[in-house]
């Protein structure tokens, strides 16, 4: 799996003030590939301390949306807004900086070990990360000690998943993006998973998940939105869901 373009990709300054996203507001946004239609007129507002579980199936728009919220897609019309406080951010690198993302395709790089994936994403944030940093973040998204220095093109799945979650939450971001996180984690590899989103969601972060895995996002789910052809089907609030009445809203709405 080779490297794409990060959401870090511009360098931030070390010594830079942070600018923590609290809340972004989505209006009217469309997105067109040529004569095909991905997203239309989607509008939302996303809040600090929720976990949003964005549903849908396969062609429905969700990472399209992903995409645009990371800065990496430009809308065809319509504004995605970023709020800290009562401040507006501009798109820049101290935006990106904000932002954490876990994609389909991996933003990791193939021919370097897991530490020195980690390492050159801490040097375009501007984080400092020796080798024992590295490992100990590592470890805490379940990849195991004898990893950390071996080539990434070894990994299992499980394994590149577990690297890009790490990468992805490496600078505390504080709007999180994760399009099926799930896939390729064994039970442990969930369970840990989900430790690190209700942390996020306690610590203030906004998060948004794309996913399949109702069972394993309905529990901190506050905020669920149901896209179908592009367009938001769906979306309600409430502070918190079963399993069973999250597949139930699930297919009502999305089939």
């Amino acid at each position: 799996m080779a490297a794409s373009a990060s959401a870090a990709s511009a360098g931030v300054s070390a010594g830079e003030p942070r600018l923590p996203i609290d809340s972004v507001a989505i209006r009217g946004v469309t997105k067109r590939y040529g004569s095909e239609r991905a997203l239309a007129n989607v509008s939302l507002e996303l809040r600090s301390g929720s976990v949003c579980a964005l549903l849908g199936h396969n062609g429905a728009g969700k990472s399209t949306l992903i995409g645009i919220l990371s800065t990496l897609a430009q809308t065809t019309s319509g504004t995605v807004e970023y709020k800290s406080g009562e401040q507006t951010l501009e798109q820049g690198a101290q935006l990106r900086r904000e932002i954490g993302l876990l994609a389909h395709a991996s933003l990791c790089y193939a021919e370097l070990t897991a530490v020195e994936n980690l390492q050159f994403c801490a040097r375009l944030y501007g984080v400092p990360l020796d080798d024992a940093a590295a490992s100990a973040r590592l470890l805490e998204v379940g990849l195991v000690a004898t990893a950390h220095h071996r080539i990434a093109r070894t990994y299992s799945r499980g394994m590149w998943q577990r690297l890009a979650l790490a990468r992805a939450l490496l600078a505390e971001p504080s709007l999180v993006l994760l399009d099926e996180p799930f896939t390729g984690l064994d039970r442990g590899g969930a369970m840990a998973l989900g430790a690190s989103l209700g942390a996020l969601k306690q610590s203030g972060a906004v998060v948004v998940v794309v996913t399949h895995d109702l069972e394993a996002i309905a529990e901190l789910t506050d905020h669920v939105v149901v896209l179908r052809r592009g367009a938001v089907l769906h979306q309600e609030r409430n502070a918190g869901y079963t399993y069973g009445a999250l597949k139930d809203l699930y297919h009502h709405h999305a089939s």
